[in-house]
């Protein structure tokens, strides 16, 4: 994390825009203040990827909160290049507002790992070219793509804070997929997410995971239940959708005051 962040800090000489990727279920959790810094002055749009997955009206809260703090930002489904186009038209649309259609505007791409980046790079550019996989750390190196003639985008590994702070903070980095697999313990991760919606939603049909290893049949010869199977398999429903359109932040939760 260290080697990156000083290889963004070196490449962020010659950009011109920041477009800061965020998994739309955590608009606070899921933002690194670190490239908020380094961005400085520069264009700045702030990406809410996955709406597909987060609740549209806690979405709706956060495009206004973020509008209010002067951000630019929209909510899209990275998979989508229809959804993802709105993104490209506002990069090519800075470059023609400065006067560059002589010049190359350069865009760069960054956010914590998994949070789509490389998928939203590969939508704009209506190609595969940025390599893609549902977990952290898959993009290991800068790399730059020509988006338009006179526009260029940059692709980034994954920054994380170099410091995790409270508890509710790791378990939602992790079923997001911010955090890689060996850092955390999904059956854990299961439980803390089943008690915060269960605490908020008390009539929410979410099953816990024992109720959902019974019913997968996660279940060893002798009635052992398979935690850790079924908690890797819980959070694949969760990213996948199965529970339904869940914010795990919003713009006035208690627990960030």
């Amino acid at each position: 994390m260290v080697q990156t962040t000083r290889r963004i800090r070196e490449y962020l000489r010659v950009i011109d825009v920041v477009v800061e990727v965020v998994d739309a279920r955590i608009p606070r959790t899921g933002r690194a203040p670190l490239l908020e810094q380094l961005a400085g002055s520069r264009l700045r749009f702030v990406a809410l990827n996955r709406d597909d997955l987060a609740d549209p009206a806690t979405t709706r809260l956060w495009l206004e909160e973020l509008a209010a703090r002067s951000a630019q930002a929209l909510a899209i489904d990275g998979r989508k290049r229809g959804s993802v186009a709105r993104l490209a038209t506002a990069i090519e649309g800075f470059s023609r507002r400065d006067g560059r259609a002589a010049k190359v505007a350069r865009a760069m791409i960054v956010g914590l790992p998994n949070c789509g980046k490389s998928t939203i790079v590969n939508a704009l550019l209506r190609r595969g070219a940025a390599k893609t996989e549902d977990r952290a750390g898959v993009t290991r190196q800068m790399q730059w793509f020509r988006l338009a003639p006179n526009v260029e985008v940059m692709d980034t590994p994954g920054v994380l804070p170099p410091k995790i702070s409270g508890d509710a903070a790791q378990w939602k980095l992790a079923i997001c997929g911010a955090l890689a697999s060996n850092r955390y313990d999904p059956a854990e991760v299961a439980g803390e997410f089943h008690n915060w919606l269960i605490e908020r939603r008390p009539r929410s049909k979410v099953p816990d995971l024992q109720t959902f290893a019974s019913e997968r049949g996660f279940v060893r010869r002798g009635g052992d239940v398979d935690y850790h199977n079924a908690a890797q398999s819980y959070i694949s429903a969760f990213n996948d959708g199965v529970f339904g359109r869940i914010s795990l932040d919003a713009p006035d939760d208690a627990e960030a005051a």
